[in-house]
């Protein structure tokens, strides 16, 4: 595939995937949203069917990676060559950004609403404000639409919980098709994705908000510190390493246990 089928592919796939990923974030936490306080399960299967629509976009023209972890698992297994490695990162990177401001453009009134309400501005009571700080002490009240956050703030644990989630991402990816001359599985391998995505948010997710992703978490925090919101906050950057650095971990070690066991 050419370079512009990379580029093209992977900024419009990964567009998608954070916006419908990021919009289920939104639709779930934001005041005067209609499905509000959905709760987990809408988050965890919102962003199953992101991946599913990213990836199903993207497949015919850049092989939808969508995730700098697994370029770098394709690119240790050998599927990827290392020269096209910068410009699969740079696209997804880009389209993580767009589909950020996207998700800000369709909610932009319910942000509005949230932002200027008295109960998420400052006038919580004092337990339930202490308790946000003590857990998210440098995040704003939106962030959590646009990046993920420890529910428990310890720098080993989220990291090994990034790792891991990743590897079942990144190996159940390398090993599609196994079982079919190693031919791949097509459309079909996007929704295996998918579910396996569902998957770990619901088994994985709840310590880390499983980005498995680097762009995912990092695109649309930039978003975030630079979008005019009113009483956004903080964007945490003293934890932004982990969903970045975790990732990028385990696809490395998903490439790597692939090559020594399946290859």
């Amino acid at each position: 595939m050419s370079s512009s089928d990379i580029f093209i592919g992977e900024t419009i796939g990964t567009a998608v995937l954070i916006l419908l990923g990021g919009g289920v974030c939104a639709a779930v936490t934001l005041k005067r949203s209609k499905a509000q306080n959905a709760g987990w399960l809408a988050v965890t299967f919102g962003w199953g069917f992101a991946v599913l629509t990213g990836a199903y976009l993207a497949g015919g023209v850049s092989g939808a990676h969508l995730n700098p972890a697994v370029t770098i698992g394709l690119a240790i297994e050998g599927g990827t060559a290392w020269g096209d490695v910068p410009l699969y990162l740079g696209a997804q990177l880009l389209g993580a950004m767009i589909g950020a401001v996207l998700v800000w453009l369709t909610y932009y009134g319910q942000f509005r609403a949230h932002l200027t309400d008295p109960e998420i501005t400052g006038t919580q009571s004092g337990e339930e404000a202490m308790a946000d700080r003590a857990s998210a002490p440098e995040a704003g009240p939106v962030l959590g639409i646009f990046s993920t956050g420890p529910e428990i703030r310890n720098a080993v644990q989220n990291l090994v919980t990034e790792v891991i989630a990743t590897v079942v991402l990144v190996l159940a990816i390398l090993t599609q098709g196994l079982n079919n001359d190693g031919n791949g599985l097509g459309t079909l391998g996007a929704l295996i994705t998918a579910l396996v995505v569902v998957g770990i948010g619901l088994s994985l997710g709840g310590p880390t908000g499983y980005a498995i992703n680097p762009v995912r978490d990092l695109g649309p925090r930039i978003v975030h510190a630079l979008l005019p919101l009113p009483n956004k906050g903080g964007s945490d950057w003293g934890y932004a390493w982990i969903p970045v650095v975790g990732p990028l971990i385990g696809g490395a070690i998903a490439g790597g246990l692939y090559n020594v066991a399946f290859a």
